[in-house]
């Protein structure tokens, strides 16, 4: 069982992130494995994110389902099955706070690069490159948003077609991160409440549905701007996550 506080803490959590990914396809996720680390070991905060981020994903990729560009989902799952390979075989094992720091530097970077520059998630070999960087910055942090995002703020999709096919591609990401934490967790004997799973995933459909009404009242103009600042605040909030972590207290 799971007290009323921490249920009414994770229901709000998990619907209001929802919400903010649903409608800009970016920085819930981030926000909350933020909140989940504050008050859950590791092991079970990734997986009961990654289950909840399966569900979000699935209901938004499925309610904008016509909008998905499968090319891209094609080619990001080649690059993501990649990355869990490389990952699982203990080949490459950055630390947490490294990986922070490379989120919230590149992304930083990246906002400000030329256009000709900037990844572009429509270039067949840059998306199994982002596949792969993504899901593997997942593996290793537990989030990889504003890199992710990064692939498509500078690109000619619709505000629709970006939110349905970031969902469709996340939520493969989700599902390799979830096996890997599962896995942890099975060995360190811990568990989750079957309560708290069912109250986060209903919170986190809901609140996915909630943003597809505002969704439809911005304009693509708009997406792309509110887009670009998201990155650079979430990147900020990286950038500052690991170097806390990396270094220790600014205090």
């Amino acid at each position: 069982m799971i007290s009323m506080p921490f249920a009414a803490l994770l229901a709000a959590s998990v619907l209001s992130t929802s919400f903010i990914s649903g409608l800009f396809g970016m920085a819930g996720g981030m926000i909350l494995m933020s909140l989940l680390l504050c008050f859950m070991p590791v092991a079970p905060a990734m997986v009961l994110h990654g289950l909840t981020q399966i569900a979000a994903n699935l209901a938004r990729a499925w309610s904008w389902r016509q909008h998905v560009v499968r090319p891209v989902v094609a080619r990001y799952t080649a690059g993501a099955l990649l990355a869990g390979a490389i990952v699982a075989c203990g080949l490459v094992a950055p630390s947490k706070p490294i990986a922070l720091i490379f989120i919230g530097l590149l992304s930083l970077a990246g906002l400000h690069v030329p256009s000709h520059l900037t990844p572009n998630v429509m270039a067949p070999r840059q998306a199994i490159g982002c596949g792969t960087l993504c899901t593997g910055l997942q593996l290793i942090s537990g989030v990889s948003g504003p890199i992710l995002d990064l692939f498509f703020v500078k690109t000619a999709l619709s505000r629709k077609e970006i939110i349905a096919t970031k969902a469709a591609i996340q939520s493969i990401g989700h599902v390799l991160k979830l096996i890997y934490f599962g896995r942890l967790l099975l060995i360190d004997d811990g568990g989750i409440s079957p309560l708290a799973v069912l109250l986060a995933i209903a919170a986190a459909v809901l609140g996915t549905l909630l943003s597809r009404g505002l969704l439809e009242t911005l304009s693509d103009a708009g997406f792309a701007l509110w887009s670009r600042r998201l990155i650079a605040a979430v990147a900020a909030v990286s950038l500052a996550q690991g170097l806390v972590l990396q270094f220790g207290s600014f205090e």
